[in-house]
């Protein structure tokens, strides 16, 4: 999926001895969007932009080890033994050193003709991770201007963390004239490195350019063009979290303290073995605790206490991105947790005073649930027709935010109408759940429609078992967990005169480590295509379930 930019130039800081002028190069083919603004928490901003920085460079797959500096050491002693067992006759062995000189030779003469291609190689990555680090760079950030804050959003390059840094105007003063809308801004590696030099003792000026939107003239600098070809799944990662965000959740705060002391375990320890989960014990009236596995390590923590009706164990995994939230610890008031469940997106909201950051989880670090269908959060939604969902939409283009029952009364519809549609617009990506105010958001991701159809589903076998769901024919005969804590699921299917009966087993990583189904396709393929359609339609029914409870 290609996306293209056009910037009037590059974002640029620039600064001297008391002030510092930031500006943000937008991208001039989408409506008008600029600000200008002081500010006033400068401090509080520097270290917010970082970690939304952090975000934007994360990437934690796995990364394999090269081997090939020691299959060459290999392979020379490997040589030099078989030299060694020739010796027994002379005759062998001068040929066989006439035929190791050949060899040698002939090596020498090969890496000499490589070593240009691959020194060129390194030379360019090398070139683009120290002077061009922006090549790196999947997406550059979307910045939103709304009648009371300015958000910036990002995703990483691994598909499985998001960032949204929202600055209300009160961090800024002398706050100039504004236009509401969605933009991309030009983002370097570079203005990383200004936004550290940031200081109280130094007025900084934070602008989106309006003068991008001007009509060039004869003698101008060019726009600067940008392509960027992205996978499907990177943008259908980017909608489902953006989703999760509207679902409920378990909520409660946690002390800055509280962090620190989670963060301080993961950077001590380094676990060698599964499983790699966060366990948080949640007890009405007691403080949190939190459990790290495989150490059964506890954290307790004393200053923050769980205020819900009923006792909650929930498992989240890909924990170590929780250090992003380092550098918020110093300036942060507290931290907001948003559990969707064991296995489900988590959401961390760190309270800055006037400014909020949001850290989105999904599941697993390497984004499994999205591509394995373990968790579509584009599954079907209420029905609406397209009329009044363009109402919706139209209502909240009115007043750029505002919660669904105010916008349900307003517009004198059902709540769980104006919930379907704004669902609707948010899977599209042109509407955002802002977990820190609770309200919906007006944010167009790009200019021209998402093809949907295309990202809703990672394969056919997805779309098969969400229509399983949305008909209703999946039923769960059974559920349990023996001492191992591996889930046994069994179900049953109705579909068109035929009978399925998948079962499944879910280990405590959440992953599927067995299953059958009496179907054909998994007669043929077993589980070395994945699972098919009637497993994931079991264990999606499942979760849905999970989730309503």
């Amino acid at each position: 999926m290609e996306f293209n930019y056009s910037y009037p130039g590059n974002s640029s800081i620039s600064s001297n001895g008391d002030r510092t002028n930031m500006s943000f190069a937008p991208d001039v083919t989408r409506t008008p969007t600029y600000f200008r603004g002081e500010l006033r928490q400068n401090i509080a901003f520097r270290e917010a932009i970082s970690a939304l920085h952090d975000v934007v460079v994360s990437d934690l797959r796995f990364q394999p080890k090269d081997k090939t500096a020691y299959k060459e050491w290999a392979a020379q002693r490997n040589e030099i033994d078989w030299q060694l067992i020739a010796t027994q006759r002379q005759t062998v062995t001068d040929r066989l050193r006439e035929l190791d000189a050949e060899m040698s030779e002939l090596r020498r003469r090969s890496s000499e003709r490589s070593s240009g291609y691959y020194k060129s190689v390194r030379r360019y990555f090398d070139y683009l991770y120290q002077k061009d680090r922006d090549a790196w760079f999947v997406l550059d950030p979307v910045i939103t201007v709304h009648p009371d804050e300015v958000f910036f959003e990002c995703f990483s390059q691994d598909e499985s963390s998001y960032g949204r840094l929202g600055a209300s105007y009160e961090v800024f003063k002398n706050v100039g004239d504004f236009a509401c809308g969605t933009t991309n801004v030009d983002y370097s590696a570079a203005l990383y490195d200004e936004f550290q030099k940031i200081r109280t003792y130094k007025s900084t000026v934070f602008e989106v350019d309006p003068s991008g939107f001007g009509v060039q003239t004869a003698g101008e600098v060019a726009y600067k063009e940008v392509k960027i070809d992205l996978p499907d799944t990177w943008v259908r990662g980017f909608l489902q979290v953006n989703s999760a965000m509207s679902l409920p959740a378990i909520s409660f705060d946690l002390h800055p303290m509280d962090i620190y002391n989670l963060c301080f375990v993961l950077r001590r320890r380094k676990e060698k073995h599964g499983p790699r989960s966060m366990k948080y014990i949640l007890k009405p009236g007691e403080p949190v605790r939190v459990i790290f596995e495989p150490w059964n390590l506890e954290v307790v923590c004393d200053r923050s206490f769980y205020h819900g009706n009923k006792p909650e164990e929930i498992r989240v995994w890909g924990r170590r991105r929780l250090l992003i939230l380092e550098r918020l610890i110093p300036v942060a008031k507290k931290f907001t947790v948003h559990l969707l469940g064991t296995g489900l997106p988590s959401f961390y909201v760190a309270d800055l005073h006037d400014l909020s950051f949001t850290l989105g989880l999904s599941g697993w670090t390497a984004n499994d649930w999205a591509k394995a269908g373990n968790f579509d959060l584009m599954a079907p939604r209420d029905t609406v027709d397209d009329w009044t969902k363009q109402k919706v939409f139209a209502g909240l283009q009115e007043n750029w935010l505002e919660s669904p029952d105010d916008l349900a009364k307003r517009l004198k519809l059902d709540r769980s109408v104006v919930l379907g549609a704004l669902s609707a617009y948010t899977q599209a990506g042109r509407a955002i759940y802002d977990l820190n105010k609770q309200v919906y958001r007006v944010r167009e991701l790009t200019q021209e429609p998402l093809p949907i159809d295309r990202l809703r589903f990672a394969n056919d076998r997805e779309s098969a078992a969400s229509e399983f769901i949305t008909n209703k024919v999946v039923k769960v005969d059974s559920s349990s967990v023996d001492t191992n804590g591996t889930l046994h699921l069994a179900g049953t299917i109705k579909y068109r005169s035929q009978t399925y009966k998948p079962i499944a087993e879910i280990d405590r990583d959440e992953r599927l480590v067995a299953a059958n189904c009496t179907c054909n396709w998994h007669q043929q393929n077993k589980l070395f295509k994945g699972p098919c359609e009637h497993i994931l339609a079991l264990r999606m029914q499942h979760q849905q379930a999970l989730v309503r409870l």
